[in-house]
């Protein structure tokens, strides 16, 4: 069987930045999209769906450097169905994405014309360095940091 997703929208929150016990970087998120149609009637209609979504390693980190709530990204992962029972006994479950791969789909004007300056927790984190052209470097992501990722090598960034 074959699990992949594909959406394109806009956070409607900031990053949400964590550790796990053994170090690993996990950045949670939630994105929305919408569908516009018309009606038989010919009324115009708008549908907006909203996800959840996870990132693992370092792009974990990276999202949550570079992303903020209204930020347009293009997610692809797989679904997950996730269940939990709340501190009062109720049994809770959602879907939500897993993410594979992340491009950034605002332009760097964007970015540099918000000021906007993410909360990061862990103080050995080292934000990328910006090249003469003013463009940020590509980042290899390794197979062993994305346990979920059997298609893509690498994870490329886009700003």
């Amino acid at each position: 069987m074959y699990n992949e997703l594909t959406v394109l929208g806009n956070l409607t929150r900031d990053i949400e930045l964590r550790y796990t016990p053994n170090g690993s970087a996990l950045a949670k998120g939630a994105i929305a999209t919408s569908h516009k149609y018309k009606t038989q009637s010919g009324e115009q209609k708008e549908e907006v769906c909203f996800l959840d979504f996870s990132i693992f390693g370092k792009s974990a980190e990276v999202a949550n450097q570079y992303l903020k709530k209204g930020s347009k990204v293009l997610l692809v992962g797989r679904l997950v169905f996730e269940q939990w029972t709340t501190q009062s006994g109720e049994n809770r479950s959602k879907h939500s994405l897993r993410v594979d791969t992340m491009k950034m789909l605002d332009n760097k004007q964007d970015n540099q014309s918000n000021n906007y300056q993410p909360q990061v927790q862990q103080s050995q984190y080292t934000q990328p360095v910006q090249n003469q052209q003013g463009a940020y470097p590509a980042i290899d992501i390794d197979d062993s940091e994305i346990p979920f990722n059997k298609i893509n090598k690498t994870l490329s960034m886009v700003i």
